[in-house]
Order: C-alpha cells, then sequence, then structure tokens
C-alpha cells in the first residue's frame, strides 16, 4: 500500500521510490529507529526549499497515520480499496447471504424459488402427505383410489362355515362299497373247486372261436326274435317253447349247475359291428321266476363261444353274468363275484342287456345293465376300472366275438324266457 499521495496541481508522474543504502554502510542507530516511520525524510536537501524542488516526495502525509483496522466509523467507500468490505457490521449466523434464510417473517410463497414450503405449520404424523391418512374421518369409497376398504366394519375372524354342523358324525356314515375287492366265495351257495379247475382246463382246450356267418335261417330268426334255446349236455329238466320268442324251463330238485345257450347269437359280429356299421347295437332279455319255483338259483347273462356247459354263466372267459341267490355280478370270476343288486325273488322279472356303441376306433364302448320288473336297477361299463390283483381279462366280451344270451340253473327252479320286445316289461331298449 502507498503512503504517499500525488499532489492534485503537479501533472508529472509518480515519483521513483528512494534506495536504500547498503547494507553494510547503515549503522546501528538507522536499525534501531523502529519507532520512526520507513523512509524518514531531513527537513531539506538539494538546497531546501530555495532550490525549487519538494521537501521529500516520499513524505507521509501530513496528520497521525491510520489505525490498523477501523475503530470509529466505517471510512467512506474505497478507503481500503476496491476489496473493501461493505458498511455496517458483519452478518452473523442470521445475517443475509446465500447460506443463510433472512431475518424477519418468511417471505411470501415463492420468495426462496420454486423449492419454498408451503404457508403454515408442517405436516406431522397425521398431516397431510403421501404417506399419512388424513384428519378426519375417512373418505367414502373410491376416494383414496381402487384400492380402499370397502365401507362398513371389518369382517369377524370367525370362519363363515362350521363344518362340524354341516357335516354329520362320519362314524355313522354305511362303510364304502368294495369297488375293487371281490369276494373269495359266494355267501349264498358255492361249486365245488374241482367243477373250477376244469372249467378251467376245458376253456383251455377249447379256446374262443373266430365270429360266424349267419345262414339265411339264422338272419331270418334275429329277425322276428324267434331265438331258439339250447339244451345242455346232462341238462335235469324241461324246455318248452311257448311262440316266438318265448320260452318256458324248469329243472328238478338237486340238478346240477347247467348253461343254457341261445341260438342264433344275440350279437353277431359279421351283422352287427358298431366300428364297422357306424350304429350301436342292444342286445336285451328278460326272465320271470314264477312264483311256484322251488328255489331262485338262477343265473342271467351273455357268453363268447364256446362256453363250458356244466358251469354257471360269468365264472371263466368271454361271460358275464348277474346271480340271483346272492345278487352279485360275475366276469370271469370263478371265486365270489361282486356285490351288485338284492338277491332274486320269486314272482318277478329280470332282465338284462348290453349296449355296444361305437367309440371312434375299432374297439366298442360297452356297458351293462340290469332291470327288475321295468325298471331299470343298475349297470356297469365293461371297461370300468377294476383291481389288476383280483379282476381277469374282459376277453371275448369286447365286441370282437359273438354274444349269446346265457341262462345258468341250479337245483329246482321254474321260470320263463322272454326275447319278443312287445312282451318285455322294461320299455327302454332303443
Amino acid at each position: 500500500m502507498c503512503f504517499s499521495s500525488k499532489d492534485e496541481s503537479n501533472d508529472d508522474p509518480a515519483p521513483r521510490p528512494h534506495q536504500q543504502p547498503p547494507a553494510q554502510q547503515r549503522t546501528s542507530s538507522d536499525m534501531k529507529k523502529s519507532s520512526a516511520p520507513p523512509f524518514a525524510h531531513s527537513s531539506s536537501s538539494n538546497g531546501g526549499p530555495s532550490g525549487g524542488a519538494k521537501s521529500d516526495d516520499y513524505a507521509p502525509p501530513p496528520g497521525p497515520p491510520p489505525p490498523l483496522g477501523p475503530s470509529g466509523p466505517p471510512p467512506p467507500a474505497g478507503s481500503y480499496g476496491e476489496y473493501a468490505p461493505p458498511p455496517g457490521p458483519p452478518p452473523g449466523p442470521g445475517g443475509h447471504n446465500e447460506y443463510a434464510p433472512p431475518s424477519g417473517p418468511p417471505p411470501p410463497l415463492g420468495g426462496y424459488g420454486d423449492y419454498a414450503p408451503p404457508p403454515g405449520p408442517p405436516p406431522g404424523a397425521n398431516g397431510h402427505n403421501d404417506y399419512a391418512p388424513p384428519p378426519g374421518p375417512p373418505p367414502g369409497p373410491g376416494a383414496h383410489g381402487d384400492y380402499a376398504p370397502p365401507p362398513g366394519p371389518p369382517p369377524s375372524s370367525k370362519p363363515m362355515h362350521d363344518w362340524e354342523i354341516a357335516v354329520p358324525d362320519t362314524t355313522l356314515f354305511p362303510p364304502p362299497p368294495a369297488i375293487f375287492s371281490g369276494f373269495d366265495r359266494s355267501p349264498a351257495t358255492n361249486a365245488p373247486e374241482e367243477e373250477a379247475i376244469a372249467g378251467d382246463e376245458w376253456c383251455e382246450r377249447f379256446p374262443l372261436t373266430p365270429p360266424i356267418t349267419l345262414d339265411a335261417g339264422g338272419k331270418a330268426a334275429l329277425k322276428t326274435n324267434n331265438v331258439r334255446l339250447m339244451e345242455p349236455m346232462g341238462f335235469n329238466g324241461k324246455l318248452a317253447w311257448v311262440g316266438s320268442g318265448r320260452w318256458e324251463a324248469t329243472t328238478a330238485r338237486n340238478s346240477p349247475d347247467r348253461c343254457i345257450i341261445s341260438y342264433p347269437p344275440l350279437y353277431v359280429v359279421s351283422e352287427h359291428d358298431p366300428a364297422r356299421y357306424g350304429v350301436h347295437r342292444t342286445i336285451y332279455y328278460e326272465v320271470k321266476l314264477r312264483t311256484d319255483s322251488p328255489t331262485v338259483n338262477l343265473a342271467m347273462g351273455f357268453s363268447a363261444l364256446p362256453y363250458p356247459s356244466f358251469r354257471m354263466p360269468g365264472w371263466h372267459r368271454g361271460s358275464l353274468a348277474v346271480h340271483g341267490d346272492d345278487g352279485h355280478k360275475y366276469i370271469n370270476d370263478k371265486w365270489g363275484g361282486k356285490t351288485f343288486t338284492q338277491a332274486f325273488n320269486r314272482g318277478d322279472t329280470y332282465g338284462i342287456g348290453m349296449t355296444l356303441k361305437p367309440s371312434g376306433g375299432q374297439m366298442p364302448q360297452v356297458d351293462i345293465f340290469f332291470t327288475r320288473n321295468g325298471v331299470l336297477v343298475d349297470g356297469w361299463d365293461l371297461h370300468e376300472e377294476t383291481d389288476a390283483d383280483q379282476d381277469l381279462p374282459v376277453t371275448g366280451l369286447e365286441g370282437f366275438h359273438d354274444l349269446c344270451c346265457s341262462i345258468g340253473t341250479f337245483d329246482g327252479l321254474s321260470f320263463e324266457v322272454i326275447f319278443e320286445p312287445s312282451q318285455w316289461m322294461y320299455k327302454g331298449v332303443q
């Protein structure tokens, strides 16, 4: 900083600074003059005032030197140069700078720019923001969007249904039917094991025959339902033709097991194959047990040819039947059959039928049905789920072999067989 000023009446340039003497020529007294201002000047030089020059180009300005810092009223602007602080006290923590808010009341909305807080107190726990509900009662449905809870009190935590009330005690239910389990023995009468073994040996010796081709007489008999019953070897009874499509039969007491076969077969592959002709074929007949029949030991069903005449239908391959003494159904089953219906009663009329329908393939859909006094009782699908450990194949009953009416007799019986549809009690055959 320069301690001298240029005389306003002199246009000469600023004086050059006074040269200090060499350091080795300076005296100790010069070094001790620390209180004197630097560059001390004599009262005259170069002839004094009469010489025409100023007393000293580097003399300090008149008056005491200024203090190191301001101690009174602030100097005028520019006294300390262009870097002098602004007038007034220095800014404090609340001064006006870009890092502190101004003193006094807050400016109006927008006073601090686009990021100024809204007027009023800041939101609290229940303030209006995105994470807290507004004060007051809850808004109505849809006020807060699609996820608002429904009106009304929350549902009870108690289950809607009490299954213990809706479902009774299961211990009172009857046991489930034995779908897969058959009987080892019939609860009624049973044939000796030797005859069962003999029947198996006979079937091995005489396998199922291919379908036959009916002659003109056989076709005419089927068309008029004038079906003949063939008397088996060793039959201890009497068969009598009553009229077209109707027969009477009796057996003596203690008569052995015998199987009566019809001819021609009721289902003939060459005439009725659903896969070939595209139409279904239903075969059906009825048996009436007379009120004076000594027993109800009769079986009725269907068999493929040949079949052992000394065995009841349903006991060997290619045969099925319902037995009247126990009400069980037998499908290639020489043991005890499976539960199906009630035992037969004297005076009732029973019917059994098979329907073979096209299935879209070579094997027809085969269904069996059973009637009592003209009412459909029950039935089953030939290919229903079976137990592989107990059930034998149904080969011969699937529509690839001719099927005959098969009536089994045992002990004393008196019954009628009806093939004529107009005389059937059941009217559901199509």
